[in-house]
């Protein structure tokens, strides 16, 4: 199984799943790294930053699995705003992006 990502005027680039695969679960292994360190530092740090950090942490963590399910079913790489292809450059700095830029921008 291969993943479109468009680019404007360019054909769709194809992204192999494996990688896509092990790219999202290398995030998600650093996040759950992150947790982790979080949750062992929680007699250091004040209540409110150990909670701001572990509720990032586990919405990227959340935001992951979904990505992973959205490989599964064939729309990882499908912007869920308009229906476009996500492009390669997006998804490689946050693999786990389920909307374009442009309609990231709009429902921020």
């Amino acid at each position: 199984m291969t993943i479109d990502a468009a680019r404007p005027a360019d054909p769709p680039e194809r992204l192999p799943a494996h990688d896509v695969r092990l790219r999202l679960e290398h995030e998600r292994d650093s996040r759950l790294s992150q947790l982790n360190a979080v949750e062992e530092a929680a007699d250091q740090a004040s209540a409110d930053l150990l909670a701001v950090q572990t509720d990032s942490a586990r919405r990227v963590l959340a935001e992951i699995d979904l990505a992973l399910a959205r490989l599964e079913d064939g729309t990882y790489g499908v912007c869920e705003g308009c229906g476009s292809a996500i492009p390669a450059e997006r998804l490689e700095i946050l693999p786990y992006a389920s909307r374009c830029v442009g309609c990231q921008q709009r429902s921020a």
